[in-house]
């Protein structure tokens, strides 16, 4: 890693992500407030287009904005390479990267069904129930533009932004905190799912997270798990835009099918584990190397 910490400590790092974080969610939640007033109507195609602008400037705002100043206040040099924004040691890992999470479909969906027998307060289930129909009328398309627009949209964008915050900044944090790569990459995506407030998909949402953690920690490359997230991201908003109750209702897999989907999974994760030259030393500097954590993937 080159340049400097301007800010050591793990604890204050994760104390400024925090800052850098919510103070542009509330402002964000003031502007919102404004447009909403003004009853926004899904069914009409300005609203719906209206609506799109505020999901790009969301994930700008919310994710993109935090990560670049969290770098910017608690880092001195090469601010891309501190967010792990390097290509993988192996190009292959971005092959990898995408089959991983093409196969864990099987294995998200079981994950959906587990996560639905856990009770929740009827107005829990009863808003994301609300939630799906308009995200199902958001992605409604007329033409090859919309699908376009969607995927740069609900694809693209929040793939970038919400690596870049979720895995570049909170998992780097996370596992400078606690020098365990696993326990800081499970902790992330509990947070990644937790902060999508959508918890009738907690559990899939989260294992997906820890495969995107997985990925950039041994690749030692947020660019393989931002292609992996936006590839994952495409596939779900074209299946949506075209397959009527996609997003409400969760598809129903077989045991054994959801067993081969996590066998495909682990088999890969191993095979770039094994690939992988990440070492504490590369990620957090030299003066955090030991003779224990020297080589950690």
């Amino acid at each position: 890693m080159t340049g400097q910490l301007r800010i050591k400590s793990p604890h204050t790092q994760l104390g400024v992500l925090l800052l850098v974080y919510f103070i542009p969610q509330l402002l964000l939640v003031s502007i919102a407030q404004i447009f909403l007033q003004g009853k926004i109507d899904l069914t009409g195609t300005q609203d719906i287009a209206t609506l799109k602008w505020i999901q790009a400037v969301s994930s700008l705002v919310l994710f993109l904005l935090p990560a670049v100043l969290y770098a910017l206040f608690t880092f001195r040099g090469g601010y891309t390479r501190f967010l792990g924004l390097n290509p993988p040691s192996k190009p292959a890992m971005y092959v990898l990267g995408v089959a991983c999470m093409l196969l864990a479909f099987p294995l998200v969906f079981w994950l959906g069904e587990i996560n639905q027998l856990i009770p929740m307060p009827a107005s829990v289930i009863e808003l994301e129930k609300k939630a799906a129909v308009q995200m199902e009328r958001f992605l409604k398309v007329n033409g090859p533009a919309d699908i376009f627009i969607n995927i740069i949209v609900i694809a693209l964008l929040p793939a970038i932004c919400e690596e870049l915050f979720f895995r570049g900044a909170m998992q780097r944090v996370m596992i400078y905190i606690t020098r365990r790569p696993w326990v800081g990459i499970i902790v992330s995506a509990a947070l990644f799912s937790a902060l999508h407030f959508q918890f009738q998909g907690f559990l899939p949402r989260m294992f997906l997270g820890i495969l995107l953690g997985a990925l950039y920690w041994f690749s030692g490359s947020l660019w393989t798990s931002i292609l992996a997230h936006f590839v994952t991201n495409a596939v779900q908003v074209i299946a949506a835009s075209y397959a009527t109750g996609f997003i409400s209702q969760n598809p129903v897999v077989p045991v054994f099918l959801a067993l081969a989907s996590a066998l495909a999974v682990f088999g890969i994760l191993r095979l770039i584990m094994r690939m992988s030259n990440v070492t504490w030393n590369s990620v957090f500097g030299r003066e955090e190397i030991t003779a224990q954590n020297n080589y950690i993937s």
